[in-house]
């Protein structure tokens, strides 16, 4: 009697049943227009003063509204040879308010450390989708970006 069981269940294979299959198509388009940006470091103030057989008398150094103070160099030993070297770099003035409309600041403060990006030209830019094909996209002007995308999914005795 086992055997027969066996035997019958090879010839009787039990039908899968339509509701078991699943099958899904997604398509989607993303459309990016770069916006324009500015970040800027304000930069301090620096001095540096140095030199071989001379001093320095009187004071050195930056204050609080970034100008150095006087020094009067002399010999150290007078009628030998001498080197002497002065830097000095400028702070950037401090900005305490700067006014914005419609979401843009009409004249940024750029100060001494600065990296500018200019905003996108959407140009030709688009995106379509469709029911009968894979998704389309047009290249745009300069700082954009066009993605479409296709995804089937077939799933079977989920």
């Amino acid at each position: 009697m086992k055997r027969l069981l066996l035997i019958s269940s090879l010839f009787f294979a039990i039908p899968a049943s339509a509701a078991e299959i699943t099958s899904k198509i997604t398509d989607s388009v993303q459309l990016t227009v770069q916006g324009a940006a500015i970040q800027s470091n304000r930069i301090g103030a620096t001095y540096s003063l140095s030199g071989t057989n001379i001093q320095f008398a009187g004071s050195f150094g930056l204050s609080a509204t970034g100008a150095y103070g006087d020094t009067t160099p002399s010999l150290t030993n007078a009628g030998q040879a001498f080197t002497f070297s002065e830097a000095f770099n400028a702070a950037d003035a401090i900005v305490t308010s700067a006014s914005a409309a419609s979401g843009t600041v009409a004249a940024p403060n750029l100060y001494g450390n600065s990296t500018t990006q200019l905003g996108g030209s959407a140009g030709t830019l688009a995106g379509t989708l469709s029911n009968t094909s894979v998704p389309t996209v047009t290249a745009g002007g300069p700082g954009t970006s066009a993605t479409g995308q296709r995804t089937i999914e077939l799933s079977v005795f989920k």
